[in-house]
């Protein structure tokens, strides 16, 4: 069920042993989400904690400096970022997917599996919407929660590059920058530091590239054996599907990324005229206008299936 945002600051006063679900594959968005709102909880004097159904990348390791996660049996579920129950992973999935009280998001694809659900779709980041409603609440927005919140919208707009980077998500960038979010480390940590083993993946999967509709969709793949050979993670490929449409001319870029567990995931962006979601959506994916995914056990099939579509909407 959908409701208003008055109606989830009710609930989220209300709530008492709060355990925060973030997304499989974290980002900064579900993960500076997921540490804001267990902050804010955590400063209204609740027990919080987050968790996560993946190993969280290294380099997030900062959000969570100091941060007390106490053990607690969980009274009250919240989803953070997270449009779909799948999406928070097998054990996650199964522990907790049907028993998710309230669902924080900006997917407009979200499937409201929550028993409540808060979605601001036209939003660039989950963040924003956390950061919109704490300014409601009236509470202390701490430099720790500042750097929780700035964390989760640079990345999720590419360092407010994206064609989802409101005057609001500027605005709200300043506020938190003033409010005490070290803008310039994270900016370095998020967009400017890769280890070695990430250019070593890179030169693997360029090797791999294909082209197709005569140079307007550009497509990766990322194999378990280059993962092996090149000693890179998974987290890794974030920033090779956001090259993936960096090529001129290129309207869409797509990267096919082999999961331990078998089968596919394809990331795409796109550029105008295309919509990520909407291709995502017909093979029962989603996400955003210009960021979504998709998995597929058949990866060359699908590939085949989604050129098809995308040449069909190109013409």
């Amino acid at each position: 069920m959908k409701i208003s945002m008055d109606r989830t600051i009710e609930l989220l006063k209300s709530a008492e042993d709060v355990l925060i679900l973030t997304h499989k594959n974290p980002d900064g968005d579900t993960l500076g989400c997921g540490v804001a709102l267990c902050l804010v909880l955590q400063g209204m004097g609740k027990r919080a904690r987050v968790v996560n159904g993946d190993v969280i990348p290294k380099r997030y390791d900062y959000l969570f400096e100091g941060i007390e996660m106490p053990g607690f049996e969980p009274k009250f579920v919240v989803a953070v970022d997270v449009a779909d129950n799948k999406l928070l992973g097998d054990m996650l999935d199964a522990d907790y997917g049907d028993k998710v009280d309230l669902c924080i998001d900006h997917h407009g694809t979200n499937v409201d599996y929550a028993k409540e659900t808060y979605v601001v779709p036209e939003d660039g980041a989950a963040s924003l919407t956390l950061y919109r409603m704490f300014r409601a609440m009236g509470v202390e927005i701490t430099p720790a929660i500042a750097t929780a919140l700035y964390t989760g919208i640079s990345t999720d707009t590419g360092c407010f590059r994206y064609s989802n980077a409101s005057s609001e998500c500027y605005r709200a960038g300043a506020d938190l920058i003033d409010l005490g979010a070290d803008n310039a480390n994270i900016n370095v940590l998020m967009f400017e530091t890769k280890p070695r083993e990430y250019f070593e993946l890179l030169s693997s999967v360029l090797s791999s590239m294909r082209v197709f509709c005569d140079g307007k969709v550009i497509v990766f793949k990322v194999t378990n054996e280059m993962f092996e050979k090149t000693g890179a993670t998974p987290d890794q490929c974030d920033a090779i599907a956001a090259m993936s449409r960096q090529f001129e001319g290129a309207l869409c870029g797509i990267t096919m990324k082999e999961k331990q567990s078998g089968g596919f995931k394809f990331s795409l962006r796109t550029h105008e005229p295309l919509d990520a979601a909407a291709l995502c959506a017909a093979f029962g994916g989603g996400g955003h206008k210009r960021a979504a995914g998709c998995d597929a056990e058949d990866e060359e099939k699908v590939l085949s299936d989604l050129i098809a579509l995308i040449d069909k909407e190109l013409n």
